[in-house]
């Protein structure tokens, strides 16, 4: 049984857990009925988990395509963080599970793998980089050259008006029931 601790503010991580079930059992096993039950939750021993960020893949669909370079495509694993076990990765066979961040519904979670996951490697997504040059400005740093503007007199005014409005109506409409 492996145990791994889960921060939910965590972001740009995949988890890789093999799955060893016959190809029959793997559906069963990996959907979440209708009443809620769900093996994959409980084997993973997880408070919360998506199912819309869950990643089952039957290692025979991607047909030449090695298991590195799916998580790579796919998911956004770099090269660096697959290198150690590339190896390991693309000699597995039947049935992945894929759980990036986003799965565990960003929720602080120990997870408790059990039969008949076993757990193969966590790995670092690769970082979006910025589009465009830095920028600059002072505004852009939190500076301002710009003298503050006064605060608006008109939305100030329009608000006393329709308080105001309010209140002579609530005055009337009490006026009204007393008689």
């Amino acid at each position: 049984m492996t145990v791994m601790q889960i921060n939910g503010s965590e972001t740009g991580t995949v988890r890789l857990f093999h799955l060893d079930l016959p190809r029959e059992a793997v559906e069963r096993f990996v959907s979440q009925a209708g009443t809620g039950e769900w093996p994959l939750k409980y084997a993973l021993g997880a408070k919360a988990l998506r199912p819309g960020f869950v990643d089952v893949i039957d290692l025979r669909d991607l047909d030449e395509m090695p298991l590195s370079q799916y998580l790579a495509e796919a998911h956004g694993v770099t090269a660096q963080a697959l290198k150690p076990m590339q190896a390991q990765i693309d000699a597995l066979g039947g049935h992945v599970v894929i759980l990036p961040s986003q799965a565990f519904d960003a929720t602080s979670q120990d997870l408790t793998v059990a039969s008949p996951l076993r757990w193969i490697g966590t790995f670092e997504e690769v970082r979006a980089k910025p589009r465009g040059p830095q920028l600059r400005s002072d505004s852009a740093k939190g500076r301002s050259s710009a003298a503050a503007a006064p605060p608006g007199r008109g939305s100030s005014a329009m608000l006393k008006m329709i308080l105001i409005g309010i209140g002579i109506v609530a005055v009337l409409v009490i006026a009204l029931a007393l008689r």
